[in-house]
């Protein structure tokens, strides 16, 4: 019924319908490309091209190049002083309380 008074709500699934049948007979024409044996084609012979005669150019000198910036000297980090370790084995270790065999677990609290 909805075809009826909305034709345009058909006209998309009608196209996703043929374009899918259409890809299908599409592949299955690649396939059967595969199977087809084409003959061996001879390659087509390039012409010999004449040889270039090199050049040959004068050997020009380097030129020195002035020392534009002067040297910089490497810069030095400042002396970090050591840092001391305390001894921290003589330092008392809390006792923890000792808790009653009946005292309940968290968990386990209904």
């Amino acid at each position: 019924m909805l075809s009826h008074r909305y034709p345009l709500f058909v006209i998309p699934l009608l196209i996703i319908a043929l374009t899918s049948m259409r890809s299908s007979i599409i592949l299955a024409e690649a396939r059967n490309l595969l199977e087809i044996d084409f003959p061996d084609l001879p390659k087509p012979e390039l012409p010999d091209f004449p040889e270039i005669p090199k050049l040959d150019f004068p050997e020009l000198p380097k030129p020195e190049l002035p020392d534009l910036l002067p040297e910089i000297p490497k810069p030095e980090l400042p002396h970090l002083p050591s840092l001391e370790v305390p001894d921290l084995s003589d330092l008392p270790v809390p006792k923890f309380p000792n808790l009653p065999n009946d005292f309940p677990i968290p968990s386990e609290i209904p």
